[in-house]
């Protein structure tokens, strides 16, 4: 743990906890950073991901604000994504860190949340006003600005209730992302003047033009076969059931980004699942075929871990961001809005321009993607059903699917081999249950979001999947959710080696072993507090499965590491 901070750079003893030991939360008058949680208690904020020392922790836990500590600053933003993305926007994570090398700690957990658009709050710890300007004195706001929608340097505690309505309405106007507030000590410390005036930010939505969907439903009426394209916009906008009633009655298939999966549940006899670089078959065939995409929900940025739109489609592109339009692909006719209210627009235009029910053709299409799905399944049953040892990742995935309620499970991959294997193969049977992520890789995120999850849906079976590189990079915070009594469940695929960089480092390898990352993360766990098993061979992934989700289900996290093979075959289609 880290000590007092005794540089100038950090200013005086933080006058904040001794308000709260001397009971001045909630009397006349309050310091900036109980004006914060006072804030943050109006608006509806369950827990505080944190790590010492910032002087809003005490306030907050005055105020009955739960503090998750983390033992890395970046799993810290990682538990507040996680639960901001189980809220859908309507409620925010929050992350607070101590100034200088808790906040840098923090950078990479920020930079993931902005490249994925996700919406939660940073309360940094900040320098003194007077030394913010002093070479090398970390600039929180200036420095996070490229990877946050909006950051502020609080300078009086007088502004803090106008900052935090700008910070909140920004989270949940527009596209979304994280925002950060750097408070300098005497801010937290001052003493603010007159009585808090501040009202829970609104979530903020906009309809799409007539005329724009007017337009966009001449050219659905006139494709001989459209796709829909959905992105994670259909998750915050929790507009699944729209979105399939709309491939429904048009009929079309439903290809999603890897953010995007479960935006309609794979089960779904319209699904054709997501695509990082691997996919379903189908998913390639369908969209090679189409003439017209209809993206919804979706920035369409280009990425190596997502779909990419096959040259000479015709676009529709529907975002609540102008700045997506025309970003990467050129839209031939663009819908801005919300996208639950897109396709409730599109789904009145369509009835009014068509009549009849189209059930030849939606009867049509479900065999066809049917067929599909199977060929591809009988493809790969070679892996999904192999009895080999060391194991193979497929038939953990398998057992996975036929052994747990997925109508109850939240589930994410983690960066690497895990998510090329997972996202393709695990069929989703409920809207919003898979956390998908890859703009930004970095190896571990998995396991933070995950705890976040958890704590915004705590009758969920919270799942991450991650690789034996990955657990290497945040593995400690498995003791986050003992301690914490998060009761998630860590499969770990522990093939001994980056498999994923053996293209890359061959020379490496061979003269060094630079990419063996051998462990026993059982042991590792249990030295952890979080109870474990080691499974080596396939008969056994059942019952060790029935036996980890019966200890998460008594709030206790559960850790099962499988002794896998290296793992080279990738559902990739072009």
């Amino acid at each position: 743990m880290r000590g007092r901070p005794t540089s100038q750079w950090y200013g005086a003893p933080h006058k904040a906890y001794d308000a709260v030991k001397n009971n001045r939360t909630g009397s006349e008058t309050m310091n900036g950073a109980e004006v914060i949680a006072d804030i943050l208690k109006r608006e509806g904020t369950e827990f505080l991901s944190c790590y010492p020392r910032n002087p809003v922790i005490e306030p907050c836990a005055a105020l009955d604000i739960r503090p998750i500590l983390c033992r890395q600053e970046r799993v810290g933003v990682g538990i507040a994504d996680g639960f901001s993305r189980t809220k859908r926007g309507k409620k925010n994570g929050v992350f607070a860190a101590q100034a200088g090398p808790g906040i840098e700690n923090a950078f990479p957990g920020v930079a993931q949340a902005f490249s994925e658009n996700v919406p939660l709050l940073v309360v940094s710890g900040g320098m003194p006003l007077a030394r913010q300007y002093s070479r090398p004195v970390f600039r929180a706001a200036e420095v996070f600005r490229p990877v946050t929608k909006w950051s502020a340097l609080a300078h009086s505690v007088q502004e803090l209730p106008d900052l935090l309505r700008r910070a909140y309405h920004a989270m949940r106007s527009g596209k979304a992302g994280p925002v950060l507030i750097e408070v300098p000590d005497e801010v937290f410390t001052a003493e603010y003047n007159g009585t808090v005036d501040y009202v829970p930010v609104p979530v903020q939505r906009t309809a799409p033009d007539p005329d724009a969907i007017k337009k966009a439903v001449e050219m659905l009426l006139a494709a001989k076969h459209p796709v829909l394209w959905a992105g994670q916009g259909v998750h915050y906008a929790e507009a699944s059931a729209q979105l399939a009633a709309l491939a429904e009655m048009l009929p079309a298939p439903v290809v999603a980004t890897n953010p995007g999966k479960s935006a309609i549940p794979d089960s779904h006899p319209l699904a054709l699942g997501s695509s990082t670089r691997s996919r379903s078959k189908p998913f390639a065939d369908f969209l090679n075929r189409a003439d017209l995409v209809v993206a919804i929900g979706s920035s369409l940025t280009i990425t190596n871990f997502g779909p990419a739109v096959p040259p000479g489609k015709t676009i529709i592109h529907s975002s609540n961001d102008a700045a997506d339009i025309n970003k990467e692909y050129r839209a031939d006719h663009a819908v801005v809005g919300d996208a639950a209210l897109v396709i409730d627009a599109l789904i009145a235009e369509l009835a009014r321009k068509r009549s009849g029910s189209g059930g030849n053709a939606l009867a049509a299409l479900k065999e066809d993607i049917a067929a599909g799905k199977k060929a591809w399944r009988d493809e790969w049953s070679k892996h999904l059903d192999s009895d080999e040892t060391p194991i193979n990742q497929y038939r953990v995935i398998r057992d996975m699917m036929r052994t747990l309620d997925r109508d109850n499970v939240i589930i994410t991959h983690d960066s690497g081999s895990p998510r090329e294997q997972l996202l393709p193969f695990w069929e989703t049977t409920s809207a919003g249950s898979y956390m998908g992520w890859g703009k930004s890789t970095q190896l571990g995120y998995g396991l933070g979001i995950t705890m976040g999850a958890k704590l915004a849906a705590p009758k969920k079976l919270c799942i991450n999947v991650m690789g034996d590189a990955a657990i290497g990079m945040t593995g400690m915070d498995i003791e986050t959710a003992a301690r914490n009594r998060i009761g998630i469940l860590t499969v770990v695929f522990n093939n001994g080696v980056m498999a994923a960089e053996r293209d890359v480092l061959k020379l490496s390898t061979k003269k060094y072993g630079a990419l063996t990352v051998s462990g026993n993360y059982t042991k590792v766990a249990e030295g952890l507090n979080v109870d474990a098993t080691r499974v080596e061979k396939p008969a056994d992934i059942v019952p060790a499965l029935k036996d980890a989700v019966a200890v998460t289900e008594t709030g206790a996290p559960f850790l099962l590491e499988f002794v896998v093979k290296e793992g080279y075959d990738f559902s990739r289609y072009a």
